[in-house]
């Protein structure tokens, strides 16, 4: 069965039972902001669920356009080397409001499946959450699934209802149990049933999910029951497809393989023929799966741009457009794609049928400026080719940051003159990047891994050492591996660490992990779940393997740094309120072992005088060098403590409070033993970062020092420059600004006299044409004021005139043009002062009257002020 007349079969069945048949809402939702795109089946039909909204019918089901590339829902980087992630994908659904519920949804779900579908109904498993026993019981008794086959997966992701098969749209609202069907592929195919330790293989594939809406969640967690609960199901056609046309990659399907098709076709034609790339290319994958996404959000919208939808649009073009470069593809290719698309899927979607030459125009220019930044970046390697013998690692890396040339195009090339590439160079580079992306950013590679064991017993309270720590699971380039080498970027999962993962503003920590046979140098921790640490880092030496021990080792001095950091950040939270006003209120931090980042709403800059008082206060509190407690108590009684909730976290049932010096929060970081551990503190900024929002940041310790000891050796300098103590600079930069001030004057006034003289021999080289005075020069020694003022001094003095007067200043040009009130409707001063400046490498205009422009050439500046008679003669 085609993947067409799958989605033609469930519309009409649930057509058949009472639903409407519901057009697809665009990929760009309308009135949703939450969204970036939409991303499942319900979107559209958010506000009915909530209650805001009513329709005419009750039932209904759709074929939903879904892109999953930004934000929170983002496979972009799986697409082309997984078997069924897709930036855009077609999500079938029917819904019921308040109308029917479980036992129908099943029952339907289960007739389209085995009797419309016809899957064999031993190849079907069902999962339910654990305490739904309502659902259990139709699966077993109406439907007649054995209990073998139906699995109750309970809280799985480290709370109360968080549960695959417990579905939330948010911390409040609509929320409910589901119910997911799985199609089993047999036991040739790895893997084992939803809720194994095994069930990541890909034997049993999830078809169908169920979601039984019928609680609202209030703030206090509580659930209430719907008075109509609801039902929102979805099912992936391409999955669905899948099973139905008997392969295991949503890539064999029928729609697929028409796309891989016509993208080997394409590329063939750009330059790429010849080449032996087939379907099973992850290059021609992503191609055939990118232009999908990029057709359906530009048709409801959207074009390339920097930011938001338009950057996550230009990132999937231009990822397909590389990877078409790279099977051999020499001109734009990606554009042609959108024809083939649109006799494969208009039927469905008319409207990208009916938009398509507009779709493949806007691809088309952002592919072609792409390939011209290709080409700019050839030129750049060609140079490089031609001055050295090996290509520096700066060199290609820039080729690669700036122009998108991966290193082994680089190398590629290389390789066909007889060069090397500077790869070590090159990974220096990379590596210094990522590591300014990572403090800029904090981008995790560990967020969305699968994760299903049992929770990271952390110690990094009390211990910076660990002595048997297990591996218990390894990610490599976000897949789960059993083993991993020297040279893999790889996240460990620990069954016990002293490692602190990122948390509440302060950064993961940093160190190894070693034993007899291989080392491990840990960049970065992270938490995977709320209870599980990821040791985000590379392998140095030997391998390592799932069951392995280690000495798991934190980098002291860089734990000790971040900890006097965040330790000061809660004196400097409640410093700031008594200052400032108890409406102060946290709104974003980064602890780090350089400094504290401390954002706040304010709706005034703090002053000097402020700063100060703060400082003061919180050094105090350091030399009283108070000990440092910390207490874990149920959430209700630290409330009742009056502790703060400083960082804004989701907390459970129980709470760490933190005393430190006279702050008491609510903190799960790491902290100082004595407020006198801290050191010293010193704000080194403060400024706004948003409206009402102030953002400060301060050092401590040594960093603080340095800052001190910076600062003072600056204001030495100063103090020798001007001949003075360091007590004497302030007084004495007063006076050296009073007299530069009356020496800007002087030269002021001496710039005037003299241009005023220049006027006077300038009028002498004025030429009339037809009784109009003509006058192109160059003043010397002006600036812009003085410029405007001897053209206006000209004007008068010549009466009938169009003058161009030119003023050279290290190499750039700056012009003034003036015409008088009795010749501007013959001559323009803007269009005048526009011919003089394209001559001289600029542009500019203005009024009739007066105009200015600048310029770049000035060895270009004499036969251009030479040419504006002639131009003057040819507007009289």
């Amino acid at each position: 069965m085609k993947a067409s007349e799958i989605r033609s079969t469930f519309l009409k069945f649930f057509e058949s039972k009472g639903h409407t048949i519901v057009a697809s809402s665009p990929v760009v939702p309308g009135d949703d902001p939450t969204l970036l795109f939409t991303n499942a089946g319900m979107n559209q039909f958010k506000d009915v669920f909530l209650g805001f909204d009513k329709r005419s019918y009750t039932r209904a089901t759709t074929s939903q356009k879904c892109i999953r590339a930004g934000g929170k829902h983002n496979d972009l980087d799986n697409v082309g080397y997984t078997a069924r992630h897709h930036t855009f994908f077609e999500m079938l659904g029917n819904f019921s409001f308040g109308d029917y519920f479980k036992k129908d949804a099943i029952a339907y779900a289960w007739e389209l499946l085995t009797v419309h579908f016809k899957l064999p109904k031993e190849k079907l498993w069902a999962t339910v959450y654990a305490e739904d026993d309502e659902a259990y019981d139709i699966w077993l008794k109406d439907i007649g699934l054995p209990a073998e086959r139906i699995v109750r997966i309970g809280d799985n992701k480290g709370g109360r209802y968080m549960s695959d098969n417990f579905w939330m749209m948010g911390d409040t609202g609509p929320c409910g149990p589901c119910s997911e069907i799985f199609y089993d592929h047999g036991p040739e195919v790895a893997g084992g049933p939803p809720g194994s330790a095994e069930q990541d293989g890909d034997r049993y594939i999830e078809i169908w999910n169920n979601v039984f809406m019928q609680f609202n969640r209030t703030e206090d967690g509580v659930m209430h029951k719907l008075p109509k609960p609801s039902v929102d199901t979805g099912m992936g056609l391409e999955r669905l497809a899948a099973v139905l046309q008997h392969v295991h990659s949503n890539y064999e399907i029928d729609l697929f393989q028409a796309m891989l098709a016509a993208a080997k076709q394409a590329v063939d034609r750009s330059g790429a023929a010849g080449n032996d790339c087939d379907a099973s290319s992850p290059s021609l994958k992503v191609i055939a799966d990118h232009i999908r996404a990029c057709s359906f959000t530009v048709v409801d919208g959207v074009i390339p741009g920097n930011e938001g939808r338009g950057y996550v649009l230009r990132r999937i073009a231009r990822r397909a457009i590389r990877h078409g470069y790279k099977l051999g593809a020499r001109k734009p290719f990606f554009h042609t794609l959108v024809a083939p698309l649109a006799a494969e899927m208009g039927e469905a979607y008319p409207e990208l049928k009916r938009d398509a030459l507009r779709v493949t125009e806007v691809l088309k220019v952002e592919e072609e400026r792409f390939f011209q930044t290709i080409a700019n970046g050839m030129q750049m390697l060609e140079d490089a080719l031609a001055k050295a013998p090996v290509i520096d690692g700066d060199t290609a890396f820039k080729l690669h940051d700036t122009f998108g040339f991966p290193l082994d195009l680089t190398a590629d090339v290389c390789r066909e003159r007889g060069v090397k590439v500077d790869e070590a160079g090159f990974n220096a580079a990379m590596n210094r990047q990522r590591e300014n992306a990572r403090a800029a950013a904090k981008f995790k590679v560990a967020a969305g891994l699968a994760y299903d064991g049992a929770a990271t017993a952390f110690h990094g309270y009390e211990h910076l050492v660990c002595e048997h720590s297990k591996v218990v699971a390894i990610y490599v380039e976000g897949t789960q591996v059993l083993k991993a080498r020297a040279g893999d970027d790889v996240v460990i999962v620990l069954d016990h660490t002293p490692f602190y993962a990122e948390s509440g503003g302060q950064v993961g920590d940093t160190g190894e992990l070693r034993n007899t046979r291989s080392r491990v140098a840990v960049e970065d921790t992270v938490k995977v779940t709320a209870s599980v640490h990821g040791h985000q880092g590379r392998v140095l030496e030997g391998e390592l393997e799932v069951g392995d021990t280690f000495v798991a080792r934190v980098d002291a001095a860089q734990r000790a740094k971040t900890m006097r950091n965040h330790s000061v950040t809660h004196l400097m939270h409640k410093a700031l309120r008594e200052v400032l006003g108890a409406h102060v209120q946290q709104k974003g931090s980064l602890v780090n072992a350089e400094r504290t980042r401390f954002d706040f709403a304010h709706n005034a800059p703090v002053s000097d005088e402020q700063v100060a008082q703060i400082e003061k206060i919180v050094n105090d509190e350091i030399l009283a060098n108070a000990a440092t407690q910390a207490r874990v108590l149920p959430l209700e009684e630290a409330q009742k403590t009056g502790a703060m909730m400083l960082f804004g976290e989701k907390y459970g049932d129980e709470v760490r409070v933190l005393d430190i010096g006279s702050s008491r929060e609510l903190c799960g970081g790491t902290h100082v033993q004595r407020t006198g551990d801290i050191g010293v503190f010193k704000i080194v900024a403060e400024g706004g970062v948003a409206a009402g929002i102030r953002r400060v940041e301060a050092v401590t310790g040594d960093n603080a020092l340095a800052y001190i000891g910076e600062t003072e050796k600056n204001l030495a300098q100063v103090a020798t420059l001007l001949k003075a103590t360091p007590a004497e600079v302030p007084g004495r930069v007063a006076t050296v600004l009073e007299q530069l001030r009356a020496l800007e004057k002087e030269v002021t006034a001496l710039k005037s006299k003299l241009a005023s003289s220049q006027g006077d021999e300038l009028m002498a080289q004025a030429v009339e044409i037809r009784g109009l005075k003509v006058l192109a020069a160059v003043l010397e020694g002006a600036d812009a004021k003085t410029l405007r003022e001897t053209l206006d001094k000209l004007k008068d003095k010549l009466k009938t005139a169009a003058i161009v007067l030119a003023v050279v200043d290290g190499g750039k040009v700056q012009l003034a043009a003036g015409v008088t009130a009795d010749s501007t409707a013959k001559v323009k001063a803007g269009e005048l002062v526009n011919f003089v400046a394209q001559q001289v490498g600029g542009k500019g205009g203005g009024k009739p009257d007066l105009a200015m422009a600048g310029g770049t050439d000035a060895a270009a500046l004499p036969a251009a002020l030479a040419s504006v008679a002639g131009w003057v003669a040819g507007k009289l």
